[in-house]
């Protein structure tokens, strides 16, 4: 049952990487990451619960970079 979640995030990931565009990318990897935490949760793996926990929130502050980048282009 718990495999389920870790092949959602895997697609997830796969998606991100296929997508175009950095916005994109980044909010899928952000998406697949944190289902990758809960995945690591639920198998107790805390080796991957803070390896993505840190991807995720990269993504985030990225993504904030990003939104801050556009406006100042406005």
């Amino acid at each position: 049952m718990f495999d389920i979640v870790g092949y959602i995030a895997l697609g997830l990931n796969l998606y991100s990487m296929y997508s175009k565009g950095e916005h994109r990318l980044r909010v899928f990897s952000a998406i697949a990451n944190l289902t990758y935490v809960i995945y690591g949760i639920l198998i107790n793996a805390l080796p991957l619960v803070m390896g993505c926990s840190i991807a995720v929130i990269l993504h985030l502050y990225r993504l904030h970079k990003l939104k801050d980048e556009k406006k100042s282009t406005y």
